[in-house]
């Protein structure tokens, strides 16, 4: 079994407001995905997902599309570290965490 792959992801453009995190959040479930999924006061929003390689890229292209009420400018790939993943919520796999 392969190590999982971390990604931080920063989405751009018209992205809160429209349903994104909701958009994030259902995708990364549907994926099995383990992150969580913020907004941030730049007006942008921010994303860890953690998973297969494979799963992961799905995902990334998934946020790049986003929702239908969504525009998306850029999204912004990064890695991310296994701390990360210690901002969930106990006990959830995937979750939606407060503005920063």
């Amino acid at each position: 079994m392969t190590a999982p792959v971390l990604r931080r992801l920063v989405v751009r453009g018209l992205v809160q407001g429209v349903g994104y995190r909701a958009f994030v959040e259902e995708e990364a479930e549907a994926l099995g995905l383990d992150g969580w999924v913020r907004n941030r006061r730049d007006g942008t929003v921010e994303a860890v997902v953690a998973g297969s390689a494979q799963v992961v890229e799905a995902m990334i292209a998934a946020c790049r599309k986003g929702p239908f009420a969504a525009r998306v400018d850029d999204v912004v790939v990064s890695d991310a570290d296994g701390a990360a993943l210690g901002q969930r919520r106990p006990g959830e796999r995937f979750s939606v965490l407060p503005t920063v």
